[in-house]
């Protein structure tokens, strides 16, 4: 049923997109979707490296894609095995995870920052047979017993360099075994806590990708196609990067001026050069926007920026209105996703097309294609508008499970095919959606739940506030209670107690915040969620060295 209608079945209220179902081709694999028509832009530039100015044209993509699933399967690769990418943005990553799949092989992408231990980990749990790397992380993945691919200049014994490898399956005529890859074999395997517990490897098929990019992209008129110039800046390994990034940008044809790291000069230089139109990013880079003097010293103006979009974590109310008044023009979406639905579930649309922007504040309406409804946590039955419940999401984009792990996949995925993404949320009588705080991260004080996600929302409005987190900690009389770690500002004249008392006159009894510590910098991970363990953690280490002293 179209047009945003619930339907009610056996008890069940199932919400559906008020815009109508899109068609997703039955034959294609993710590289040969959203290479489409590329023949047709040969000569345009789909990637540029921000800083040093090195690009790919589309004509070098599709050469060297084709040319790197050769010289893979030159190497022996077979289908379904899979290769480990551990390499930051650069120009070359949609060239090498493409190549990888369309090898009939697995992309799984790691973090080049992680600790070797922990690469060590995922290489091991995906079975992996070959590492993409380059010199300067070589080091980490030495020890690993696997082959190294090198991707770059440095040189480094005992591996195989990157353009002798392409160079070498453009020689090869024997010894190559390729084998026909089906839209529902496995493409890509990244890794993410999901819900609950550690790190696991996701199964995403061909078609669980292009699905996504089928509903994601519906709103995109062809009058853009081959014209929007988009932030590379979210990491590539990350499902955002990769589905949300690289190959929606190469299905719309369009120029992804890559970003290596983080750096907030750097950042305005490359959005004011380059023109950028699109950036994809996350809260924390919203948040010190709107407070990092260093901003001021752009010419705004300049800006080509029409909009940006930030995922990963909720983004405060207040920030959004003061990035708004110093980026008059610049709109804002929020999106809601999720490695195990291939990227993007819940998004904004485009006006000029007819689909209005979602509301201030909610993470967008429900796509094309998409089921959606909101349990009770606790009594398991769905709920109906305006109440708060997790979110559930069925369609083509569920991933296919947790790589060997039946049980997590059970937990996670249930027996009708709902992903139980662990996120509270509701849907209003406009078919917005609203994202809460995730399950496992609501406090129970004495019964009460306190979503921490409002909480630092009012930290953030603070003047002398730049960063916070809110975490549970254990209590013998309430069971838990809120406390927040804080970054303040230099010039700050507040003490904690100051700080405690500015949320206290804003929230209920049960919410307010019963420990306060300043910190330097709150953890947070490549896609800028906040690491609650970690915070939680060395709020623990504080409090027991202040007892002891």
């Amino acid at each position: 049923m179209e047009n945003g209608a619930e339907t009610i079945a056996q008890d069940e209220i199932i919400f559906r997109s008020k815009y109508p179902s899109v068609q997703v081709p039955e034959d294609l694999t993710l590289p040969e979707f959203v290479l489409s028509n590329a023949e047709q832009y040969l000569d345009k530039v789909a990637f540029v490296d921000a800083l040093t100015g090195k690009g790919y044209n589309y004509g070098e993509v599709t050469r060297d894609i084709k040319r790197f699933a050769n010289a893979l399967r030159s190497l022996g690769l077979r289908k379904g095995r899979v290769v480990v990418v551990v390499l930051p943005n650069v120009a070359e990553y949609a060239v090498i995870a493409l190549g990888i799949m369309a090898a009939g092989g697995v992309f799984s992408g790691a973090n080049p920052n992680a600790h070797s231990s922990e690469i060590k980990k995922q290489v091991e749990a995906a079975d992996a047979k070959l590492i993409v790397t380059d010199g300067s992380t070589y080091d980490k993945v030495k020890d690993l017993g696997l082959p190294v691919i090198i991707q770059g200049e440095d040189r480094v014994e005992g591996t195989i360099y990157w353009d002798e490898l392409l160079e070498a399956a453009d020689r090869a005529t024997t010894g190559i075994v390729e084998e026909k890859v089906h839209q529902n074999d496995l493409c890509a395997l990244p890794f993410s806590s999901g819900t609950t517990g550690l790190s696991k490897g996701v199964m995403l098929t061909h078609r669980n990708i292009v699905a996504n990019l089928c509903s994601t992209l519906f709103s995109v008129g062809p009058e853009l196609i081959g014209q929007v110039t988009i932030l590379g800046l979210i990491p590539f390994f990350h499902i955002y990067g990769l589905t949300g990034i690289c190959c929606a940008s190469i299905r719309n044809k369009g120029r992804v001026v890559v970003m290596r790291r983080y750096e907030l000069r750097a950042f305005m230089s490359a959005l004011i050069i380059h023109q950028i139109m699109f950036a994809p990013i996350v809260p924390p880079i919203i948040l010190e926007l709107v407070k990092n003097p260093i901003v001021d010293e752009f010419d705004l103006t300049k800006l080509k920026l029409g909009s940006v979009m930030t995922a990963a974590a909720p983004l405060a109310p207040e920030i959004l209105t003061e990035f708004e008044k110093k980026f008059p023009g610049v709109e804002v979406q929020e999106a809601y996703g999720m490695t195990e639905h291939s990227c993007i579930t819940l998004t904004h649309g485009d006006p000029n097309k007819g689909h209005g922007i979602a509301k201030r504040n909610s993470v967008g309406f429900i796509l094309p294609n998409l089921e959606v409804k909101f349990i009770d946590p606790e009594k398991g039955r769905s709920l109906p508008k305006n109440s708060p419940g997790e979110i559930c999401v069925r369609s083509q984009c569920v991933m296919k499970g947790y790589y060997k792990n039946e049980y997590e996949t059970t937990l996670t995925i249930d027996k009708e095919g709902w992903l139980h993404t662990g996120d509270i949320g509701y849907i209003d009588d406009d078919g917005d959606v609203f994202l809460v705080d995730r399950i496992k991260e609501l406090i129970k004080y004495k019964g009460f739940q306190v979503a921490p996600a409002e909480l630092e929302a009012i930290l953030l409005s603070h003047h002398s506030v730049e960063d916070a987190a809110v975490v549970g900690l254990p209590d013998k009389e309430a069971g838990e209670i809120p406390a927040a770690c804080v970054v303040v500002s230099l010039k700050a004249k507040e003490n904690e107690e100051d700080i405690m008392n500015f949320v206290a006159s804003n929230v209920a009894t049960y919410k307010r915040i019963r420990i306060l510590q300043f910190v330097d910098m709150i953890p947070k991970s490549p896609s800028g969620k906040i690491m609650r363990r970690l915070v939680k953690e060395n709020m623990v280490k504080i409090l027991q060295t202040n007892t002891k002293g």
